[in-house]
């Protein structure tokens, strides 16, 4: 059975909040996320580019073997994640990572959000090119 084509990737992430404010406020003040749809106090979903990221409140601490790794921001060049990195060190945001090339052009970092869910911010030219040519 072959894969179907379609698929350019992660377009959704859903995340239980324990501190759901402070995580709202992450995502839109500093990386620049709008709000799409929140129904409830306890549920809030962002958007940025056709991107759909849910964040749901929990009143418990979510199982560390269900931890998510890290959530990965594509972005259109090497310099936008020089650019990005600037952002978040003036907003005080924890860099586990400085911005460091690879071998196959690609280009990122790691930070911490405010909440401790592990970012990268990358270039990747093979993404890159695939949705410029599918736009």
């Amino acid at each position: 059975m072959s894969i179907p084509k379609g698929m350019i990737g992660i377009r959704h992430v859903a995340l239980f909040i324990k501190e759901l404010e402070s995580a709202v406020d992450f995502y839109t003040r500093v990386v620049g996320m709008q709000i799409e749809w929140q129904p409830d106090p306890d549920n809030v979903y962002l958007t940025n580019h056709g991107d759909v990221f849910a964040l749901h409140r929990v009143s418990y601490t979510p199982d560390p073997m269900q931890r998510l790794d890290h959530i990965g921001f594509v972005l259109t060049d090497a310099q936008s994640v020089d650019d990005w990195y600037a952002h978040m060190v003036a907003h005080d945001v924890r860099i586990t990572e400085a911005p460091k090339s690879h071998r196959d052009g690609s280009r990122g970092f790691y930070c911490l959000d405010s909440v401790g869910h592990l970012l990268e911010f990358i270039y990747h030219p093979p993404i890159v090119r695939h949705l410029a040519a599918i736009a």
